[in-house]
């Protein structure tokens, strides 16, 4: 019985390693963005997949540690050490390569380390704050990560945008995640408009802004959900 009890309380744990092993791989594809990987994509392309698996991994940990009654504070620290890797680390590394592909100095390109460094202080304020149950103090990094995927995508087929503008961004990413501005849950509460008015305003322009973009369009999706919050203020829990 002590087996079986170790078996299922330890599940959500091996589903969060999961997510630590695909933003692990998807750092590695990464330092070869325009190398053909498997199905003729590009490193780059593969390092959003890995991503993107590491977000479903990241989803489901929480929701087999509920089902299974096997939620921990190890699995909690595991969770944000994962999340670190994978949407902090990850996409900066992604951009740390394209950057330096376009021909940009390396020094600068260097900043894109301020990426997992906030995020990581992000994921620590986020651990002590009882507050970010239902809504987020500064930008989730999971939405970075989205952030960094669509404009990643479009920067790397378009180097015309200007240096400067990339490293604003970065600056301006990264001290989003650590501000006080709070901040709507992307969770949907329940099937009702009025509950979740806010997540299918989201949902429907996210819709039109990848059907119009691709990819590219995610970035805009973050960008909106930024200006939306800051319009629609959370009140203090």
């Amino acid at each position: 019985m002590k087996l079986l009890k170790a078996i299922k309380n330890n599940i959500p744990n091996a589903i969060t390693c999961l997510n630590l092993l695909f933003g692990a791989m998807a750092v590695i594809v990464a330092f070869k963005p325009f190398d053909v990987t498997l199905w003729g994509l590009q490193g780059y392309q593969m390092a959003f997949i890995l991503i993107a698996l590491a977000a479903v991994a990241d989803f489901c940990d929480g929701l087999v540690a509920r089902l299974l009654h096997a939620v921990s504070p190890l699995g909690k620290e595991l969770d944000s050490l994962s999340d670190c890797v994978s949407f902090g680390l990850a996409p900066a590394i992604i951009l740390y390569n394209v950057m330096l592909a376009a021909g940009i100095n390396q020094w600068l390109c260097l900043t894109t380390l301020l990426i997992p460094v906030f995020g990581a202080l992000r994921l620590a304020r986020f651990n002590i704050d009882t507050r970010q149950a239902t809504t987020f103090t500064g930008l989730p990094i999971p939405a970075n990560a989205i952030f960094w995927i669509g404009f990643i995508n479009y920067y790397a087929t378009h180097h015309t945008i200007s240096q400067w503008i990339v490293l604003a961004l970065i600056v301006a990413l990264s001290l989003l995640m650590v501000c006080n501005l709070r901040m709507f849950s992307l969770k949907v509460h329940g099937f009702g408009i009025k509950e979740s008015f806010r997540q299918y305003i989201l949902l429907g322009v996210s819709l039109l802004f990848i059907i119009l973009a691709g990819v590219s369009g995610l970035a805009c999706v973050i960008a909106f959900y930024v200006l939306f919050s800051i319009l629609f203020k959370e009140k203090e829990a």
